[in-house]
């Protein structure tokens, strides 16, 4: 990534500090929308998020894939499962915003990472280091206190991130760019949430022409405040490090998690507290860890090849003594 002009690298951190402001900022959103309920404003996001990604790709002129999609059934199958792990995503998440629960949405998207290293160990029999299982170790004693802390398991939360990881695991398997992907799994969510919003109209419980012009507009905006992020997230991905852009999707949580607790003023009892002060423990950890890593394979990268600088991809990175494999890509599976 040196090799990257400093301007270009300016650019690309600037549509990083974008995506992942949007992404955090979400919770303001969606209230806007009521008296949407939570099914309504799913189904409209996505059909509107189809067609935002789909004029997207008709500008740049993008659409050899569809037709390579279409021969291979083993990939539409995974992108099947994708759109459905997605669609339970998105809506527990409107769901919690819209039910006063953003402090617990919040702590799903910090505790993805730590999902996504049990899931490489449970399913990929990935190895990890005394570190990594110091990390998981203490991410689930912080599920335990907050547990107790909540009266019952934060379902909201486990949710999010059991969801965001098992979709970054499949996206892994398909293997396509972000644009591309939303707009398969848009196409897959497109019909049954257009049947149901026509339903909804017909059984007179649809708000998209009763709320008047303005709630209309914000509701066929959820197209946009989708495919946005997702621009500027492709715009930074490539100017800028992924060991940047894994410190970088922190920001979302942090955003939200603030949000909960100094604007919408949700409870933080002091074991709540103790439990969040473990997940981000447990998140210091598992960073310092992969960013040590990455700089010591880095270092023997150079030393054998002679490169004066070698980027390795760290953040929420499953790694063992052999390779770095990277955690799943953030940028679809958001909010």
């Amino acid at each position: 990534m040196s090799g990257k002009p400093r301007g270009e690298r300016h650019i690309g951190l600037l549509n990083g500090f974008a995506a992942y402001g949007m992404w955090g900022l979400f919770p303001l959103f969606f209230p806007l929308l009521k008296p949407a309920d939570p099914f309504e404003v799913l189904a409209h996001r996505m059909v509107w998020s189809l067609v935002a990604v789909a004029l997207a790709l008709l500008v740049i002129r993008r659409w050899r894939w569809a037709a390579e999609l279409l021969r291979q059934p083993r990939k539409l199958a995974l992108i099947a499962v994708a759109s459905a792990v997605i669609a339970v995503n998105w809506g527990v998440y409107i769901w919690a915003v819209n039910n006063d629960r953003v402090v617990e949405a919040s702590l799903g998207y910090f505790i993805n990472p730590l999902v996504t290293i049990a899931m490489g160990v449970l399913l990929l029999k990935e190895r990890l280091r005394p570190v990594q299982w110091a990390a998981v170790g203490v991410g689930f004693a912080a599920v335990l206190v907050l547990t107790i802390g909540y009266g019952r398991p934060p379902w909201i939360s486990l949710i999010l991130a059991f969801s965001f990881a098992t979709y970054g695991l499949v996206k892994k398997k398909v293997n396509l760019g972000g644009l591309e992907s939303l707009a398969a799994e848009t196409a897959i969510q497109f019909l049954p949430a257009l049947a149901y919003l026509l339903w909804l109209s017909a059984d007179g419980g649809s708000t998209f022409t009763t709320e008047g012009p303005g709630h209309a507009a914000l509701l066929a905006t959820t197209g946009l405040v989708t495919a946005l992020p997702l621009v500027c997230f492709g715009a930074a991905a490539i100017r800028v490090p992924l060991s940047t852009l894994g410190l970088l999707q922190y920001l979302a949580p942090v955003f939200q998690f603030l949000l909960g607790v100094l604007y919408f003023r949700e409870a933080m009892p002091p074991e709540r507290w103790a439990g969040f002060a473990l997940v981000w423990l447990a998140l210091t950890l598992l960073t310092a860890d992969a960013w040590r890593s990455a700089r010591r394979t880095a270092k023997a990268l150079r030393a054998e090849t002679g490169s004066p600088s070698v980027t390795i991809a760290t953040g929420s990175a499953v790694q063992n003594a052999d390779s770095v494999v990277p955690g799943p890509d953030p940028v679809d599976a958001r909010p």
